[in-house]
């Protein structure tokens, strides 16, 4: 392996030695395998090819500065990722195959961890999809399970700063009753097309309004969405946003620390009043938003005018960047070893 500069590894994809993959046939789930390849083998009418039968999740794993490695929370995104393969009818990842899984792939490619002090971590990525063949409309027989890893760099060079946001009104990242809840492909793909449209304009991401009434926040694009004005963090209550495990560890932090919580539909007026806003999610845990462009609207909303994020911003961000780097103690029960 050639040695890795830790400290400049940007966030995308490096090839580690192993991953690890489990194969659901005859109605059970077969005991995990190892592979050195980076592919697969997919039938061309597999239904996650063609149908949309596709779900994942993203983790991370932390070398403490005590040598152990400690995942964050992966019961939650077990729970997850069955809630997100029952809403697209596929078989779901029992919890103890989905730990035993990603513990795997974490093991066995331990010198592919960055280490501690250096910002990197190793992203985790389990995947399910239908890997059955079905031309007809149905859901497969037959699923893949599957989880890789890379080493990642920090989301922000040189330290936390805001970002830019547009609101967007002319695409809908999904339905009410669609499957915005579900951590599923397509859902990414219907965003695409905002998010391509917002950095062509110069902004950070896209910020999506319910698809109903176009009346209040929803998403920021890959991520959830949260304001803090008069010691309350606020973030949006719909039925067509990812449930973000950031987003709930956030929350618990915040009431910790005296913040008051509140998860209630947002206005898209009452931007102007909040005196912090960001999105949080697995690969930043916190974008802070600096502003906020409303051009159907000719409506700028502004936040940050020092250049620098919000003050209960950053102590929520440090609070759970440093539980999961081992700096601070976990309280909360969140972090696992790996053994």
């Amino acid at each position: 392996m050639e040695q890795l500069d830790w400290k400049n590894l940007s966030f995308g994809y490096i090839k580690t030695d192993y991953n690890i993959r489990c194969y659901y046939r005859d109605g059970k789930w077969s005991s995990p395998e190892v592979s050195d390849s980076e592919y697969i083998n997919v039938h061309i009418a597999a239904t996650g090819l063609h149908y949309g039968q596709e779900a994942f999740e993203g983790m991370k794993a932390y070398m403490g500065e005590d040598g152990k490695v400690r995942v964050f929370r992966w019961e939650e995104n077990a729970s997850r990722f069955i809630h997100s393969a029952e809403g697209i009818k596929m078989a779901p990842v029992p919890p103890e195959l989905f730990r035993e899984a990603i513990f795997m792939a974490i093991n066995m490619n331990r010198k592919y961890i960055p280490p501690f002090g250096s910002g990197a971590t190793l992203y985790v990525r389990p995947l399910l999809f239908g890997s059955g063949a079905e031309v007809g409309v149905k859901p497969s027989a037959e699923y893949t399970f599957l989880v890789f890893v890379t080493p990642v760099g920090p989301y922000f060079k040189g330290g936390i700063k805001p970002v830019n946001m547009m609101i967007c009104r002319d695409v809908d990242r999904a339905a009410p009753l669609g499957t915005g809840t579900f951590k599923v492909g397509g859902n990414y793909a219907a965003s695409l097309r905002a998010l391509i449209s917002a950095k062509e304009q110069g902004f950070s991401s896209s910020i999506f309004l319910d698809a109903r009434e176009k009346k209040y926040i929803d998403e920021c694009g890959p991520a959830n969405f949260f304001g803090i004005k008069d010691n309350t963090y606020i973030t949006p209550k719909s039925e067509s946003i990812l449930r973000s495990i950031t987003n709930k560890s956030l929350m618990e932090i915040a009431e910790k620390l005296g913040i008051k919580t509140e998860r209630r539909r947002i206005p898209v007026e009452e931007l102007e009043t909040f005196e912090e806003v960001g999105a949080c999610g697995t690969a930043a845990v916190i974008s802070p938003i600096g502003k906020i462009v409303d051009p159907d609207m000719n409506r700028i909303y502004e936040y940050c005018r020092d250049g620098e994020p919000g003050k209960l911003t950053m102590q929520l961000y440090k609070k759970l960047v440093g539980i999961q780097n081992g700096d601070e103690p976990d309280e909360f029960g969140w972090m696992t070893v790996v053994e």
